[in-house]
């Protein structure tokens, strides 16, 4: 019995002139189709077309001609083959070196990648240094920047056995609470632990206020389901506690819910707020105005948006008071340039750990109103505050207070979060923000804007809304919560005050008060020996010094550079969060560091003078 006509014959001869198996292989697919698994049919898809490319398969017109007289309507995945036959007939016509051809596809939109040895030509990135958004490379956060990404690289390092000076890397370089040591708040987590399995509403484990708020946040969720999304603004009930909580705080300064947003942390309201001011070109291009130094969360969104950064300088010498002097100095030049329009205040300060008066708050804001500038009030830190000196004031307490002129004309947007105070929960990504006096149909414009993320963690939402509405002196948590709460706070004054005292008494450096937040941005001595070794390596002084503190005692903090200083000073910011006994531990190491420091670069004498 004769298989097929001549061309089939040809075709596996050219096929298997050196394999048998794949002879009856080739024919059984032909003959038998139904019965050929497909992973067989892809195989013999890409030997046929890699044949082709060496060039050891007939023409083109031989393999058109096999397909014609074999048509084989019972073949249902002839695909396969009709796409291998395809591509001889495109090889067939190269004379010489076969060139690189990309993916040949198939019908069935799988594909093969004719791969050669020589005169190969590499597809090109699309998205390479040159071609990526100058915005984006313009972005630097140096909370997490090239320090601490060496000491990730040393953590590992000693998990794997390698040697160092130390045995442990000590992360003082962000305000991350829990990754410190600090425990949870109970009720917190209690409400929270309910809201994500209501099942344990029924649990005699868990406190009823704690039960109480759970089935209240549940009740405004989405099929009282934490698991749903919310509104674009938060969840209703959320932004009434928050309003009632701001009207607690403030004493009785009115706040209206519809006012109130739920945030992604306070980041992603401080971002969407940059959002909306920023626009135009050359001139006209808008300005934000920032302390300086400043949070690099700053100085990354303005870059980012293409908007001008314009710094104005805190008063180091005066506990890094806020100047008005020095803001309209700002405002002033900036005019030249770009068109200033909004003015940024971080309070309690970061990484300052200032507080600011409530005198000073009135200046800035009779400043904005002057220059009809739109206030953005960072106030994540308002329940930290550690100096018997020190009191809080929001901005919006203050405004209402200037009077109705002020209060009802100054755009004023001030932000909180679940990641600061005495909660510490960053990892929530919980936090809101409450804009004041925003035209009507800009505010429409907001809520557009932030609905293009959906809703924020609706789970943030829940330790936010603890946050706000914490157990009251009747409820059965009230005792424990309290507790908890004063044990954080009373244990970050006690520590405020030990890194200033120990930080100022070391020669070389100046430590201002900590009086809130959770830093210190001690102003540091380096000898000029060691500025011009630093510009060899090019790199910042200040980086200089984080680099060898951390290479010679494990301790990471972040170098002022990061965070802005006046020109020929130098700071880094560590935090005050580690337990009482290791921040004991990480300054006197430091203490140590720098004098050592100081006499590597610089005699004694030099450092009396």
């Amino acid at each position: 019995m004769q298989l097929a006509p001549p061309s089939f014959a040809l075709l596996t001869n050219h096929l298997t002139s050196r394999n048998k198996n794949t002879h009856a292989l080739i024919t059984c697919v032909l003959l038998s189709p139904r019965r050929v698994p497909v992973l067989i049919l892809h195989l013999l898809c890409t030997l046929i077309g890699s044949l082709c490319v060496t060039g050891s398969i007939i023409g083109s017109r031989s393999l058109e001609h096999f397909t014609t007289m074999h048509r084989l309507p019972h073949l249902a995945n002839r695909s396969f083959i009709a796409g291998a036959l395809a591509q001889s007939s495109r090889c067939s016509k190269t004379r010489g070196p076969v060139e690189w051809r990309g993916l040949q596809r198939y019908s069935t939109a799988e594909a093969t990648v004719v791969t050669r040895e020589t005169a190969v030509k590499m597809r090109e990135k699309t998205l390479t240094m040159e071609t990526l958004s100058p915005q984006v490379k313009a972005v630097e956060y140096a909370v997490r920047g090239p320090i601490v990404m060496k000491a990730g690289d040393i953590e590992r390092g000693l998990l794997q056995g390698q040697k160092h000076p130390f045995t442990e890397v000590i992360k003082a370089n962000i305000g991350d609470a829990h990754a410190m040591g600090q425990k949870p708040i109970t009720f917190l987590r209690q409400v929270v632990a309910l809201c994500s399995f209501p099942e344990l509403l029924e649990s005699p484990s868990f406190p009823e206020d704690a039960k109480l708020r759970a089935s209240r946040i549940l009740q405004g969720c989405g099929g009282q389901s934490m698991g749903s999304y919310s509104a674009s603004q938060g969840v209703e009930c959320i932004r009434q506690d928050i309003a009632a909580y701001i009207e607690q705080r403030d004493k009785g300064v009115p706040s209206d819910w519809d006012n109130i947003y739920l945030t992604t942390g306070a980041s992603d309201g401080i971002v969407s707020i940059l959002k909306m001011l920023v626009s135009g070109q050359g001139l006209s291009r808008s300005g934000v105005m920032i302390p300086i130094p400043q949070y690099p969360l700053y100085s990354a969104a303005i870059a980012e948006l293409d908007a001008v950064q314009i710094n104005y300088y805190l008063d180091e010498d005066h506990c890094w008071a806020l100047d008005t002097n020095e803001l309209h100095r700002a405002y002033l030049a900036a005019k030249e340039h770009c068109n200033p329009r909004v003015i940024c205040i971080i309070n309690p300060g970061n990484p300052t750990g200032q507080v600011q008066s409530k005198k000073c708050i009135e200046e800035v804001l009779h400043f904005a109103f002057e220059e009809n500038l739109f206030v953005m009030a960072d106030e994540v830190y308002q329940d930290n505050v550690y100096s018997p000196d020190c009191e809080f004031h929001s901005f919006k307490k203050v405004l209402y207070e200037m009077g109705p002129e002020y209060f009802n004309t100054v755009e004023l947007a001030s932000f909180h979060s679940t990641s600061k105070g005495y909660s510490g929960e960053c990892g929530f990504r919980g936090g809101y923000m409450e804009v004041v006096n925003l035209d009507p149909e800009v505010k429409a414009q907001l809520v557009k804007l932030l609905s293009v993320r959906l809703c924020p963690p609706v789970s943030g939402q829940a330790a936010m809304d603890v946050v706000v509405n914490p157990p009251l002196p009747h409820e059965p948590s009230y005792a424990l919560f309290h507790e908890e709460k004063s044990a954080v706070l009373g244990a970050l004054a006690e520590k405020a005050q030990m890194t200033e005292r120990i930080l100022d008494a070391v020669p070389g450096i100046q430590c201002n008060p900590v009086q809130g937040a959770m830093y210190a941005y001690p102003r540091i001595l380096i000898p000029p020996q060691a500025v011009d070794e630093a510009k060899s390596l090019g790199m910042p002084p200040d980086m200089l010094y984080c680099l060898r503190l951390l290479e010679e005692t494990g301790i990471c903090i972040v170098p002022g550079s990061g965070f802005g200083q006046r020109e020929g000073t130098y700071h880094f910011r560590m935090t005050i969060l580690p337990s009482m006994e290791k921040l004991k531990v990480l300054l006197e190491k430091l203490r140590d560091f720098h004098i050592k420091f100081l006499k590597k670069y610089a005699s004694l004498e030099e450092l009396e003078r």
